[in-house]
Formats: structure tokens, sequence, C-alpha cells
């Protein structure tokens, strides 16, 4: 095609022959000089041609690129057309009626789709002509829907009336009228259009989305499954009190539910497994969320005695994850024993097992295994180490003496599916969308590491570099991945991940979704985030160092340790540390003794078990003093060989760098820039724009991104152009040089939220920091007056209010935040509502709300309130609503 300006738009046009048909497809693409398609449109466009036509006719389309990210486009995902809007019929192949054009007549035919008209809505065409009804509303043109969500109509205009302007419009069954967004699209013939020869027969009009001009906005909460509080659940959520949960969404107008991960973490069998996001399995359900009630109709009384011992026993302020794990294992395994065989013979389990044989035996054997050898170490299983399909299939076969073990798994994992699977067409029937999360990485002591070795890098670790959450970064100990390995079957794991995901859940959010730019990867031999760096990435070679005059490597890839190093660190203890720990290897100058040469080494230093408190407190500081010795270097060698070198983030605030040679500081001070913020934008585009696609692809679920932490350059525009929403929390600003960010300014394709699972609950927050409390009351909320000490309902309600009124597509609260809105549930001290502190490796994720949602769906003057926000906001309607409760 060859292109050319018309006023400020860019014009690409080609003439092409094409046979006699009555339609045909085709698609566009932007294409490098050797033809390789670096842009496709992912959906085909229809082309029906009038009967009318005649083999010499001329045809114009009139196009607009149809960008798969463009947000009316976010409408057509499983969370708007399976939950959150009614559904339609699903409509193809309709005609057109013939339009017969008089002489010096053009058939002028309009296309749009639009997912956001429901059952019984019209979308119309208004226009300056009479055919489109001359501007008057009530005369405009009823366009059909062909093929969902495509609309379209046809006229035939004389010459004359050319050039002509027209609008969309969206005309609801109660007669509300929503006008398509920007200015009125113009149709012209072309300036040579004079004969019949190059005058077009017809011109269609393929605009696009609708776009409206108010579009959709809506809200949700967040909340963890095991932080849910029922009548009926036992020691922590369960997944049938996510029907109750979406019972009070749907009476408040809140269309979304966006939980944590639910996948299985039992990789120590400790209360470590809390941590959500170190899953055992990717595709396996937490027995945690098991309801037990729910797994028979038919409970024998002396087992109903052990579940109702049990509530009682186990429903307690938080939850006690060790004990309500077992228990629940417990007294399910004795349901099992007496009516599980009903259930394994039964059509719909046959069906289950079918449907999920690949990773459902190997988990079940993994399980096994794993309580045989009591470690999940799968390394140190010896010849089980290296599983083959064959191994699987022998092990798992009936006649193995442990095959009713992995027949109680089966059942396990059957009714989570079925209750998960329940509940979530609840909430969908509710109009409520479920939203899962997907983690980025997997637990080392995993079946998915253990089947699929190769898919992971298992001498490394995933982290975050430093950040708000933590000044040393994060290790959370999972494998990176091998993306060149998972690439050779386009990426089947991931898809099959996702397609998993999608039984259950109409959203997700990506977890850390910077990992799939790139990966901050840590060598094994590390405990904290620092000493790590990215991958994908471009190290500086030895050349790069030369050419800046950079000479001696050792001096700036050892950990620099001086006398006056250690008196700083250990103080009068500093001869002991020398020592114990290190070796002088020139006056003054000392490197670690091989025992502890490592971040990890150093972190085994442990007092015996009953030693007094004086002395692990003692160890504790040791420890501390150690890490930071390891972590003052300047070059981190990428191989044994060090040919090429990853610059320490943050190089310059350690007391090496302050040490060298005042010539070299310039130079090293830009070899961190250049690595850190310029080197790396077009390789990590190009690595997410090959991985990311893949996700989106593989399911119609509607994709959230965490994009928190240091963003590069290059991954606005990679969301942008893939239409991934990302996340905004107003303490957390992606603006430079803002202390709080302001929702009034954020993107339509962005989740607008106060707090997250991962930063203290708001009400936390406030009490935090007298001085920052009070410029948050003044500059980010516009108040007066003195501030509170507290966060009272008034201040959560502006908050909430100010979140509800931003541009962005989602307004996503966490429980704490909504039931802080009433002064019935602020009872509890703030700082124990926290989920997670990410500075502690080991946090135990225990917070469960102190209020059931039976009291919750009970309290109409919080119903009310929330809905009055939402009404206010327009992030509901009315109609939306089942009782507009009155206060």
């Amino acid at each position: 095609m060859t292109c050319h300006h018309e006023g400020q738009e860019l014009v690409w046009e080609a003439t092409v022959e094409v046979p006699d048909l009555e339609e045909f497809s085709y698609k566009y693409a932007v294409v490098t000089s050797e033809r390789k398609a670096v842009r496709l449109e992912q959906s085909s466009r229809l082309l029906q041609l009038p009967a009318s036509l005649t083999a010499q006719s001329l045809i114009e389309l009139q196009d607009a690129w149809q960008a798969e990210s463009h947000p009316a486009n976010l409408l057509s995902k499983s969370a708007f057309a399976d939950a959150i809007f009614q559904a339609r019929p699903h409509i193809s192949g309709i005609q057109l009626p013939e339009v017969s054009p008089g002489e010096d007549e053009v058939i002028v035919r309009f296309q749009t789709w639009c997912w956001a008209a429901h059952e019984g809505d019209k979308v119309e065409v208004v226009g300056t002509i009479q055919q489109l009804g001359s501007g008057d509303r009530n005369l405009a043109l009823e366009l059909k829907e062909t093929d969902t969500p495509n609309w379209a109509g046809q006229v035939s205009v004389p010459v004359e009336a050319f050039p002509f302007t027209y609008k969309y419009l969206l005309t609801s069954r109660d007669g509300k009228q929503d006008e398509q967004s920007g200015e009125a699209r113009t149709v012209s013939l072309p300036s040579d259009a004079t004969t019949d020869t190059s005058r077009p027969a017809v011109i269609l009009r393929s605009d696009g989305p609708f776009a409206s001009a108010q579009m959709w906005r809506g809200s949700g909460i967040a909340v963890p499954v095991f932080s849910l509080r029922t009548m009926s659940s036992i020691g922590a959520g369960e997944f049938s009190d996510l029907k109750k949960l979406a019972d009070f969404c749907a009476a408040t107008g809140i269309r979304l539910i966006q939980l944590l991960p639910v996948n299985d973490t039992s990789v120590y069998l400790t209360w470590w497994d809390s941590y959500p996001y170190s899953c055992v399995s990717v595709f396996a359900l937490h027995p945690l969320y098991l309801s037990l009630e729910s797994l028979t109709d038919n409970m024998p009384g002396d087992i109903q005695d052990a579940i109702d011992e049990a509530r009682s026993r186990l429903n307690g302020k938080d939850v006690d994850y060790e004990q309500t794990v077992s228990t629940k294992i417990e007294i399910a395994q004795c349901i099992f024993g007496r009516q599980g065989k009903e259930d394994l013979e039964s059509p719909e389990f046959q069906e289950f097992f079918a449907s999920n044989k690949n990773w459902l035996e190997p988990y079940a054997l993994f399980c096994v295994l794993r309580k045989l050898f009591g470690t999940t170490e799968h390394w140190q299983w010896g010849t089980l180490s290296t599983p083959t399909p064959e191994m699987v299939e022998r092990l798992t076969c009936p006649s193995q003496e442990h095959y009713t073990s992995l027949q109680f798994t089966y059942y396990l994992q059957y009714h989570l599916h079925k209750q998960l699977l329940d509940a979530s067409r609840h909430a969908a029937r509710q109009h409520v969308a479920l939203k899962g999360d997907l983690p980025i990485g997997v637990s080392k002591q995993s079946v998915d590491t253990w089947m699929h070795p190769n898919l992971f890098r298992m001498e490394y670790s995933t982290g975050a570099p430093p950040d708000y959450f933590d000044r040393n970064g994060q290790n959370w100990g999972f494998p990176t991945y091998n993306w060149e390995e998972m690439s050779k079957d386009d990426y089947a794991w991931w898809r099959q991940r996702l397609s998993n995901l999608s039984q259950y859940f109409h959203a997700y959010r990506i977890d850390h979704i910077l990992g799939f730019f790139r990966i901050w990867e840590i060598p094994g031999s590390c405990s904290t985030g620092l000493l790590g760096h990215f991958r994908p990435s471009i190290p500086h070679s030895a050349d790069d160092l030369n050419e800046h005059g950079i000479r001696d490597i050792d001096r700036l890839t050892f950990p620099y340790i001086t006398w006056t190093i250690l008196q700083e660190t250990f103080g009068k203890n500093a001869s002991q540390i020398v020592a114990k720990y290190l070796i002088e290897f020139k006056p003054g100058y000392y490197r670690f003794r091989p025992e502890v040469d490592t971040e990890q080494k150093v972190e085994e230093i442990q007092a015996r078990p009953g030693s007094p408190d004086w002395l692990q407190h003692e160890l504790a500081q040791t420890r501390t003093g150690l890490a930071a010795l390891h972590q003052n270097v300047i070059l981190l060698p990428k191989d044994k060989d060090r040919s090429a070198f990853y610059p320490r983030i943050q190089l310059m605030d350690t007391s090496s760098y302050q040490a060298v040679d005042g010539g070299w500081k310039q130079h090293l001070s830009w070899l961190h820039n250049d690595y850190f913020y310029h080197r790396h934008n077009k390789l990590w585009s190009e690595h997410a724009l090959r991985t990311l696609p893949v996700l989106m692809g593989a399911t119609n679920m509607l994709v959230c991104g965490e994009d928190l932490g240091m963003i590069p350059t290059c991954v606005p525009p990679v969301l942008q152009q893939l239409g991934l929403i990302g996340l905004r929390i107003q303490r957390m600003p992606s603006e430079e040089n803002q202390e709080f960010g302001n929702p009034t300014r954020y993107d339509y394709m962005t989740v607008a939220s106060p707090s997250c699972h991962d930063t203290s609950t708001t009400r936390a927050w406030w009490e935090e920091d007298a001085e920052r409390r009070e410029r948050f009351f003044y500059l980010a909320l516009g108040l007066q007056g003195k501030p509170p000490a507290h966060c009272t309902p008034a201040i959560m309600r502006t908050i909430v209010r100010q979140h509800l009124q931003s541009p962005s597509i989602l307004a996503i609260f966490p429980m704490q935040d909504i039931m802080a809105l009433s002064p019935t549930y602020i009872s509890r001290p703030a700082h124990e509502e926290t989920i997670n502190d990410p500075a502690v490796r080991r946090h135990y994720w225990r917070w469960r709300m102190h209020v059931s949602l039976e009291d919750l769906l009970e309290d109409t003057d919080l119903i009310g309130d929330i809905q009055e926000l939402m009404l206010g906001s327009g992030r509901c309607l009315e109609s939306d609503l089942p009782v507009l409760h009155t206060q």
C-alpha cells in the first residue's frame, strides 16, 4: 500500500482486483521490507458484497486499523461476556437487506463492532444526510448485528450529497442513548469521481470499535480466600464462602472479586506453606480451601460431630494454617474411606480424571513420594529424581500398594475443583467476575520442576531489586524460567496453565509482570536480592571496562573488606570476626573463609538449640554484618571465566565505591546507569512481545498486570500495545518526584487501589507516620482541619470515593478498606489486618476477617453506603442493584 496525508491523518491505500465472490475476508499487517510481519490484525474482516454489483464495479474500503488493544475490546473478555454483562445470544451469518442504487447514487455501508450492546439495545447511525436522519436522532439508521459483535447497515446516497458526516449511537432498551466519542466521521468521494468508471459503486466504512464517550467503569473487592469467614467454614475461608461474598458484591454494585493464588503450596508441611505464591503445583488446588460438609449429602453422624468440633476449635481470630490443613485432610480421609469409592466410580469423576490426568497423576505421585522421602527436595530422591512418563505410569497403576493414597489425592482435587467451579458459576449468575492471580514463579521443590526440569534454571532464584518494599531487594527462591526451552513447543506449559485457570476465573492478575520483560535473577548462593542481575540483559565485557580505564577487576569483584570497615561494622568484636570468618590476604585487607564465602553460608550460621537469648542475638548481628560485607562489592562476574560483569545495583551507595580512585567513579557510575536504565529497552520489549501475547492468547480472560517497582521505559508502550491493564497504588506513585498518586489522573487502562496485599492496610498505613499522614490529609485528600490519629470511616469514605471517581476501568479495594467504611468493624487493631510483609521472607499469611459474611449481608447500612458510593461515581447503575437500601 502507498501512503499520503489527508489533513492530520496518514492514509494508506491500494487497488486490487478481486474474484467474482459474494464475500471475502482480509486483514491488515505492518511488514518490513523483507515482508516479515511485525504487527498483524488478529481478527479478520468479512466483506459482504451487494448482489447488484457487476464485475467492473469499484468498491472503496475506508477502514481503520483494528487494534486488539483498544479499550472497547476489553468488553469482549470473559469477565464481561460471561459474568458482568447479561449473557445474550451469539449472532452470525445475518445478511443485510439489499439496496438498489438509483442513477448517480452510491451505496454506503457502515460497519462497527460493539461489545457493550445488551439484548434489546440498538446500534444506529445518525448523519447530516436524509438517509441518516438529517441530524435527527429519532430518524437514525438502525444497524443489524450480522456477526457478534459486528453491526452493519447500508443506504444509497446521491452523489451530490457528498461529503457528509455521521456518528454512531448506542440506544439502550429503555431509550437512553450513548454517542461515540470524538469528532463526527466524514465520507467523501474521490476527487476525480466524475464518471461512472471512477466513481465507486460501494463505499464500505469499517470504523472499528464503538468508542463510547462514557467507557464502562466498575469496582472490585480484593481478599484472599483464606481470609473469608462464614458460619460454615472451618479454620480458614473456603471456596464455598465465595458464593456469599458474591452475594455481598451483587447487593452493593461491586462487580469483581480479586483473589490471591489458590494452588497447593504444601512444600514444607509447616506454616511456611501459608505463602500462596510458592506453589507445589501450578494445577492442583489447595486442600486448605476444602469444604468438608460439601463432600457428601449423607454425612455420618460421628464425622459430623468431628466437623462441628473442628469448627469450634479452629475458628479463632486468625488462620491456624497447620492445624486447619491437617484436620481437614484427616476428616476428608475418613469420609473417603467410607464413601469415596462411590465418587470415584461416578461419570463426573471419570470425566474430570480424563481431562486432568496429565498433571493429576504426577501430582498425586509427588505427594506419595514427599511422604516416603520426608522432603519435597526431589533432587534427593535417588533414581526417582529424574521421572519419565513410563515411570509415572508404572508407579500410578492400580497394582501399586500406595494406590489408595493416589486415589485419595484424586478425590480431594475432584471435590476442590467442583467447589471452586460451583462458586465461580454462582458469582457469574450474580454478574460478579472472579479474578485469579498468576504467580511469577513456582517452588524449586515442585511437581513442575520435577517433571519439567528443562523449563527452569534451578541454579538461580527469582526476586526483585531494592524497592519500596525492601531496601535489600527480595529473594523469592523460585527458579528462573528457561524461556529459550519453553519457546520450542510454543510455550505449551504456560498455555496449559492458563487454560486450567480459565475454568474458574474470568480475569487474572499477572504477578510481577516485569518478569516477562526481564526477571531479577539471583545466584542460588545468595539469600537477599542485592547481588542479582537482570535476565535477559547485556553484561559489560572486560573490553568495555578496559575502554573506561578499569583494569583492577579483582578489586571490584571481591567484597571490599578493610580493618576500618570491620570496626565500623562489628565494633569491639571485629578481631573475633576476623579470627573466625576472614583471612587477611594483605595488610589491612580481608576476604572470606570458604565456609562463609556466600550469603547463603552466612545465613546458615545458627546457635545450637537451647542457646541463651544473648548468644542468638549476637549471632543474628554477626549474620547481618557478614551479609553486609558480602554486599560491599561493585561488579558481579557473569561466569567463572570472569569475562563479563554486571554492575551491582546501587553500587554508588557502597563503601567500596567511595574508596575507589576518583577517576574511576564517574566511569563506574556511567556503567551502572547504562546497565539499569538505558541498555536493554529494545531487548526487554522484544522479550515481552514474545511471551505476553502467548499468555493473553491462551484464553479469553481479562488480563491485568502488577507493574509496580522499578519500571523500565519500555514497559508502558508494550502494555499499551497489548491492551494490558496496569496497577496504580496511591502511596506508590508511578510519577517521578511525587509522594502520592493522584487517582483523577490515572489512565483508563489501570486498576486504582489505595493498598494491596503486599502493603499495610490503609488504616495501618495512616497510623504509621504522623507527618506523612498530615501531608496526605492536606495534599492528597484536600481536607481541612486537623488530621485524626486514626483512619475514621469518614476518612476512608473520602479515600474510597476518590478512587471510585478516577478514570480507571476498575477501582479495587481490599476487604479491610471496605469494612473500614463502617464504625462497626474497626475495633480490631489496624496492624493486625496486614496480610503480608514483603521484607520478611517467612511471613505468616494468616489474616482472617473478624466479621462473618452473613453479618455483612445483613448490614443494610453498610450495603446502602457502598451502593451510594457506586452510584455516585457512575461505577454501577441503579438497575444493576437488586434493591436500593435506604438509611
